[in-house]
């Protein structure tokens, strides 16, 4: 994180970026109060709103299934979003010992279904786990017809999700702002228009988001991609909570750039899912300081 500043202007950078309290904190308390005044906002992440998903932990479930899922229920989170699959598990043995736990895996990764077997047993799986969303996690191409098909791919299967009571959505990375498919036209752009708001809802990431922001140049990433959920014709029903040091790694919650205050005050969605590609420290370490600063956060 060496920019070669001195304080006061990393403290300006911070400000200019619309980043959070803590890279300002970071770079010079006085700045900070200036910057972000204490506020007296009461609102907070309702706790049956917050998740995780399991991809932050996917190291240690690899090593142990069980005692990484009995940890994440002790930390206090009521629910998951699956990825990775079932770890050897039906999704009805999966289900029964999440209901031991007292968790709910409400949402999952899900890729595009290659047939339409693929998509009803993805469906019935999900059904059986109880959930209410799936959603696609990753998809990239410089093809704007390639983007235009999965749209239209994504339509299909949405409609199926619908007609068995499962909301079906699309997660974002940076690239969907960045990828240039000729004419100044982006990924985000086909998928804004091409996917049906009535089937298909948005899960934005948040850190993605900010990062997208930043690679378009952005003077203020947070507006951008509050702009991005404001500006979408689907409903953003999702959110994945991943913070962002300023040299652009990911960050556990709290320790990094990002003014989650200001989405939060601009759109509530119905999950909160914490995530860190990269844990700080351990991925339980993440999983516990992302629900604290959850359940602690006023905005």
């Amino acid at each position: 994180m060496c920019y070669g500043y001195g304080p006061s202007r990393r403290s300006l950078l911070a400000a200019g970026l619309g980043l959070g309290a803590a890279a300002v904190a970071a770079a010079s308390p006085a700045a900070a109060a200036a910057v972000h005044p204490p506020r007296h906002h009461g609102e907070r992440v309702p706790p049956g709103k917050i998740s995780i998903q399991l991809y932050t932990l996917r190291d240690d479930l690899s090593k142990d299934y069980d005692a990484t899922l009995r940890y994440v229920a002790r930390a206090g989170y009521p629910k998951v979003e699956l990825a990775l699959g079932y770890f050897g598990r039906t999704a009805r043995e999966l289900r029964r010992f999440l209901d031991g736990l007292g968790l709910r895996a409400s949402s999952s990764h899900e890729d595009i279904s290659s047939d339409a077997a693929g998509l009803e047993t993805k469906i019935e799986n999900a059904l059986t786990l109880g959930q209410k969303y799936m959603v696609v996690p990753y998809l990239a191409s410089d093809s704007l017809d390639q983007w235009k098909a999965w749209a239209e791919r994504m339509n299909v299967e949405a409609e199926a999700a619908r007609k068995a009571g499962l909301r079906y959505g699309y997660h974002n990375h940076a690239h969907e702002f960045t990828t240039d498919l000729g004419n100044g036209v982006t990924p985000w752009d086909v998928l804004t228009s091409e996917l049906d708001p009535r089937l298909v809802h948005l899960e934005i990431d948040i850190y993605w988001a900010v990062t997208g922001g930043v690679g378009r140049g952005e003077r203020d990433p947070v507006k951008f991609a509050i702009d991005v959920i404001r500006r979408a014709p689907q409903r953003v029903l999702q959110y994945h909570v991943k913070d962002r040091h300023l040299d652009g790694d990911m960050a556990d919650l709290g320790t990094g750039t990002i003014d989650f205050r200001r989405v939060f005050r601009a759109h509530r969605v119905e999950e909160y899912i914490v995530e860190n590609d990269t844990p700080d420290v351990t991925p339980q370490r993440t999983a516990e300081v992302g629900y604290r600063y959850l359940r602690e956060l006023r905005y």
